[in-house]
């Protein structure tokens, strides 16, 4: 029989474990959005529903995700606890010891946005005295699961045609879906370039959620002025 001190490092390696697969830290940051289907999962990271529906099931069995029965749907969402944490920390290891993960960041991400981001705490004292406008960058469904509050949303592949909706004269905080998300940084290289203020939110709802930050109303889509 092990000692308790061995039986308990034990467990920590079986959820470390679990982890040690990219498409299941990839389905766990879509699960972090909100409730969805294992088709929509699937859809979300390119696997098959076969394989989507085996790495959630691991998911499951290890509290990383929760789910219940919608009919004929099976529908998951992040489980209880500090999983949004547990990445988070995840994530800044990698960044401290992996060349390779500093290498994308500074490569790819950075050169798109190499600003310093807006941090949580930042953001909320600005949005109490309505200093800036919140663009969320996710598809319409992923918003409608939740978002920070008076966000505008408008997803990356319609903001060409939605710029009219947005201001020039107010800076623009963007955010997605976490710190590593393509679209915000791709939203904040596109508007930059077309004249607007725009910086990014440090990471993505989840974090903010987890933070015990509040979520909110959805700000009322602007309508372009007409023209004569």
């Amino acid at each position: 029989m092990l000692n308790p001190k061995t039986e308990i490092f034990e467990q920590f390696a079986e959820l470390a474990r679990v982890l040690g697969q990219g498409n299941r830290l990839e389905l766990l940051e879509h699960a972090a959005q909100g409730e969805r289907s294992v088709e929509r999962l699937a859809q979300l990271t390119g696997l098959s529903l076969a394989n989507a529906s085996q790495h959630l099931q691991v998911l499951r069995r290890a509290g990383f995700v929760r789910s219940r029965r919608d009919g004929k749907r099976i529908l998951y969402r992040l489980g209880d606890g500090p999983v949004i944490e547990l990445l988070g920390a995840l994530r800044r290891y990698a960044e401290h010891s992996r060349a390779e993960v500093r290498g994308i960041v500074t490569d790819y991400l950075n050169r798109l946005d190499s600003l310093e981001p807006v941090s949580r705490e930042a953001l909320v004292n600005r949005l109490d005295d309505g200093s800036v406008v919140l663009l969320d960058v996710r598809p319409e469904d992923e918003f409608a699961l939740g978002h920070l509050p008076g966000a505008l949303n408008i997803p990356f592949a319609d903001l060409e045609r939605r710029l009219a909706e947005l201001p020039k004269d107010t800076q623009i905080v963007a955010y997605c879906r976490g710190p590593y998300c393509v679209l915000s940084f791709e939203a904040v290289a596109a508007l930059r370039t077309k004249g607007y203020d725009i910086k990014r939110l440090e990471d993505g709802y989840p974090e903010w959620k987890a933070a015990g930050f509040p979520t909110g109303p959805t700000m009322k889509r602007q309508q372009p002025a007409s023209r004569p």
